[in-house]
């Protein structure tokens, strides 16, 4: 009998620029890593702390070559920018006074704009709700037009029904609103925040660890679970179920369930959910597929240009009830999801 011929082991694919980072951020030492993370965005910290977290087992070549390249592309800058921004607003502030400067540097370069309250970066939809929800609506106006457009639209899905509607009236009518009424009102939320033990209580429970648990449960057990669920609570039976296996965990399936499932799903759907993917989920589907392939994904993605998070949201859905159901037919094995494992 002829010998199988043995299979070259797969070759890992090339870290993400996220992923060269967070192996950088481990090299630096705690005091320069902090130095670093001060410069960061609230959503830049989040996903490189939870790239640092992920960094194992390492193999020293390529920490020698991101080293390496992290160096040579170092060795290209010439400092000439760095601090730029706060040169000019300086420079600009003693030539035309705070309020003037502040106003010509927000036309000119509108990223430099400094956070209207700078708090609320640090905080989630639910604890920002709960900390405005009984202001004043004006305040809370004022508070919901200071955030990023898709969380301004979580926070007042979450305030009662009756204030939703008065909310958005005020912010439309809105204008302007001086710099000294912002840092006022900045303060109030930092000491309202510090007060406030909810917004600073550990997140323990919710339907998010309950669909983990249920994650982790073979297949009989969770049918008979959420059977029962249903009974009492048809809503929370759903809400479970369509945590249970979210887009962002198939980042630890194995290459060949993902191949699977990748030839299950149509391209168009494909490139509509990864629109809104965390940069290593994308990296590693789009390996997953040929070089060409890959390439026609990535085209139609810039092309598709903008699109609406509940749109991208419900393609990961469709991705995700057809990994299911490839699960359950024992095609595929989704890495996080109860059964056990093939080896």
């Amino acid at each position: 009998m002829a010998l199988a011929p043995k299979l070259a082991p797969a070759t890992p694919p090339a870290p993400t620029s996220t992923e060269k980072a967070a192996i950088l951020m481990m090299l630096f030492g705690e005091r320069a890593a902090a130095g670093v993370l001060k410069n960061l965005s609230p959503s830049e910290v989040q996903h490189l702390g939870s790239a640092m977290y992920a960094v194992r087992n390492i193999e020293q070549a390529l920490v020698d070559a991101i080293v390496e390249e992290f160096l040579s592309d170092l060795s290209t800058e010439t400092g000439l920018g760095h601090g730029a921004s706060g040169y000019i607003r300086v420079m600009m502030t003693e030539a035309l006074g705070e309020d003037k400067a502040q106003s010509v540097i927000s036309r000119i370069n509108p990223a430099s704009t400094e956070r209207p309250i700078e708090i609320l970066d640090w905080m989630d939809a639910r604890s920002i709700a709960e900390l405005i929800g009984d202001e004043h609506p004006q305040i809370v106006a004022l508070v919901v037009a200071c955030l990023e457009y898709n969380l301004a639209a979580d926070v007042l899905s979450l305030l009662a029904e009756d204030l939703q509607t008065d909310v958005v009236r005020r912010i439309a009518e809105l204008n302007t609103v001086q710099p000294e009424a912002l840092r006022d009102l900045e303060q109030v939320l930092q000491r309202k925040f510090k007060a406030s033990t909810s917004s600073r209580a550990s997140q323990i429970g919710g339907v998010r660890a309950a669909a983990r648990i249920m994650n982790f449960t073979r297949q009989t057990t969770e049918q008979r679970i959420l059977r029962d669920i249903r009974k009492d609570d048809r809503n929370l039976m759903q809400q479970i179920q369509d945590n249970m296996f979210v887009f962002d965990n198939l980042v630890k399936s194995d290459d060949r369930s993902l191949q699977t499932l990748l030839r299950n799903v149509e391209s168009e759907l494909l490139v509509l959910a990864l629109k809104g993917a965390d940069e290593v989920l994308r990296e590693k589907l789009l390996g997953c597929m040929s070089t060409r392939a890959a390439a026609n994904i990535r085209d139609e993605m810039e092309a598709l240009g903008p699109v609406r998070l509940t749109d991208v949201q419900e393609a990961q859905k469709q991705i995700i009830t057809v990994a299911r159901r490839l699960s359950d037919e024992g095609t595929i094995v989704l890495a996080g999801r109860g059964g056990e494992q093939m080896v």
